[in-house]
């Protein structure tokens, strides 16, 4: 039986992980390939890095660190977690494995902007065309031509918060005209932001940007960011019993520990800022109380 399970192998999984194993216990990282973080070109607000660090870069350098200290990293989904008395059964597609303690760190995905096809996104996303989180480079996009795709009040607060990087913003809804409050539309036009109707389609990267078809024709943009929202990846504890928000988000106390005793939860799959750093420090608060609680079971002792 291993100490602890951490299920998902992001910014959050992996920081666990180096503490956990640096702890002298056992640990097994379940990594199903699909973290958030590997989507990023380049971050540029993540401290210690000036000249930036790609997020599959970043991902690497802390999968080696794990591994230096004894991290075990499993390549596999994890299908159903169970409680087993105050233990845990973890399946994945591949077998079942038993734990004292789990770290959920399981994050979310992104919506993405209908009959936007892969061929297209996946280059843009590369080339800084397409975006997904203006806190992180929003920066990047100063004094550029920028669209926002969505619409009521995320729609808005999006499009307001890049206002602050450029006076260019256009806020397009997704599929028809744009459902808006009034306050909503006099606090875009107070901001001088440009509404325009959908539907959008016919994607396509037409020189150094990111066009699409409105009902007000063709534009092109120099960034665009969907906003869209997520899915709270937070399934396999809510199917255990644990407690979520009406979004999915996993409900922690301040020791990222979730109402099921012995399952703690850290990253974006708990309500909070979608950033690396913060990710890595729930991280680390998590592993602590998870070494905490397991010394109050059993010493621990070499």
């Amino acid at each position: 039986m291993d100490d602890c399970i951490i299920i998902g192998a992001g910014p959050a999984g992996l920081t666990a992980a180096i503490y956990l194993a640096r702890f002298h216990l056992s640990i097994r990282l379940f990594d199903s390939g699909s973290s958030r973080a590997a989507m990023i070109p380049c971050t540029h607000n993540h401290a210690g890095y000036p000249e930036g660090i790609a997020g599959k870069e970043l991902l690497r350098l802390m999968r080696v660190q794990a591994a230096h200290y004894g991290a075990l990293r499993e390549e596999m989904r994890v299908t159903e977690l169970t409680r087993e008395g105050e233990n845990f059964a973890v399946t994945t597609d591949v077998a079942s494995y038993r734990a004292r303690t789990v770290l959920l760190a399981t994050g979310v995905v992104n919506h993405r902007p209908a009959a936007l096809l892969p061929e297209v996104h996946d280059p843009a996303l590369e080339r800084g065309l397409l975006r997904y989180c203006p806190i992180c480079d929003g920066y990047e996009v100063t004094d550029r031509r920028v669209a926002v795709i969505g619409t009521g009040d995320h729609g808005m607060r999006e499009a307001l918060f890049l206002r602050g990087y450029t006076s260019d913003v256009t806020l397009v809804a997704p599929e028809a005209e744009h459902a808006l409050a009034p306050d909503c539309a006099r606090a875009l036009d107070d901001a001088g932001i440009v509404r325009i109707d959908g539907p959008c389609g016919g994607y396509a990267i037409e020189g150094d940007r990111l066009a699409f078809d409105t009902a007000r024709g063709r534009m092109a943009f120099d960034s665009v960011y969907p906003a869209l929202g997520s899915r709270i990846r937070s399934r396999l504890a809510v199917a255990a019993g644990a407690r979520a928000s009406d979004e999915g988000c996993l409900e922690v106390d301040d020791h990222q520990r979730t109402s099921i005793p012995g399952l703690f939860a850290a990253g974006d799959v708990v309500k909070g800022l979608d950033q690396i750093s913060h990710a890595m420090g729930e991280a680390g608060v998590a592993a602590t109380a998870i070494r905490n609680l397991l010394a109050e079971r059993r010493p621990l002792r070499r």
